[in-house]
């Protein structure tokens, strides 16, 4: 389970798909405030969240400076826990500092491993920028997380197969895998959505592509199916990331139309996405949840981590 704060829907970027392309001039911007971040924070740690996910357009409002104090905040805080950043592009220098300063983890979605398609989609920005992004933040020593969207106009099987062998060359340790959902507001708002059995499809063969990823059953499978979710999980997914945001600004982080628990307070997101993993079969961590392989590369004390997700079940008990 990750704390999902969703602090700025304010981009630079003109992607077709996205509802806060720059370009979209119905979108109500917002961005959060650091004390509006750490109550966020404040509140996944009451929940018992141990990874907080910092997501939001590429806003240079948010300079390495503001986040690099941002960081700084929640890890004085709250030491033991960790941060994943998803900012999108930015530089070497800028990624070392903000890993330096405390982040643990990286998302960063490829979006297409077809050079042709990542181009029509993404009008001004770099195919190669975007892969060369992922080599460097594994060269800083995050955990990194690629992935790419499943249904998008004009993509073939044949591009899905580009993306397979994309993640198992690149072999990050998180993989983000969802379904394409138009949004009114773009340029491909009459196309149609992705579907679930084909993105559930992608998700299996990740999982065997790559066994230890970390392997989001993503908001939006949720959003096209009722049961999306579980359905991601039982086909391999194993992170699942509660809103943390406040309700406030939920809806106006929307990147697609149709987004589910736009409304839900954060205890409210909790309690139904842990009563929905359950019913599925399946039980939830409280720890970090980093990931295995990352864990054993870096001497990981696994002890530990038993004993602090032991005394964690028994406080909550």
């Amino acid at each position: 389970m990750r704390g999902l704060i969703e602090f700025t829907n304010f981009c630079k970027r003109n992607c077709v798909y996205c509802g806060i392309r720059r370009s979209n001039t119905e979108a109500d911007r917002y961005r959060l405030t650091k004390e509006d971040i750490m109550e966020c924070v404040d509140i996944g740690d009451r929940l018992g969240y141990k990874t907080y996910v910092l997501q939001g357009g590429e806003d240079d409002y948010f300079t390495d400076e503001v986040m690099i104090e941002i960081i700084r905040m929640i890890k004085e805080k709250y030491p033991n826990n960790a941060i994943t950043l998803s900012l999108g592009e930015r530089s070497y220098e800028s990624y070392k500092k903000m890993f330096e300063a405390g982040a643990d983890r990286y998302l960063l979605r490829h979006e297409t491993a077809t050079k042709e398609l990542y181009d029509e989609l993404h009008p001004g920005a770099s195919f190669e920028e975007r892969r060369q992004c992922l080599k460097n933040l594994k060269e800083i020593g995050y955990q990194v997380g690629a992935g790419f969207m499943v249904g998008l106009p004009k993509q073939t099987n044949k591009d899905l197969v580009n993306d397979l062998l994309f993640v198992k060359e690149l072999e990050p340790h998180m993989c983000g895998i969802g379904p394409f959902i138009p949004h009114k507001d773009t340029p491909l708002k009459n196309n149609k959505a992705g579907t679930l059995e084909k993105t559930t499809t992608m998700l299996a063969l990740v999982r065997l592509l790559l066994p230890n990823v970390l392997l989001p059953s993503t908001t939006a499978l949720g959003s096209i199916d009722p049961t999306g979710r579980e359905k991601g999980i039982k086909a391999g997914g194993n992170v699942v990331m509660p809103n943390l945001s406040p309700t406030s600004v939920r809806e106006k982080y929307s990147l697609y139309d149709g987004k589910i628990c736009t409304g839900d307070e954060a205890a409210e997101c909790r309690q139904c996405i842990e009563g929905r993993i359950r019913k599925a079969g399946f039980k939830v961590e409280v720890t970090r949840g980093d990931n295995v392989a990352w864990k054993k590369e870096h001497g990981y004390n696994f002890v530990e981590e038993k004993i602090q997700a032991e005394n964690i079940r028994i406080i909550n008990k």
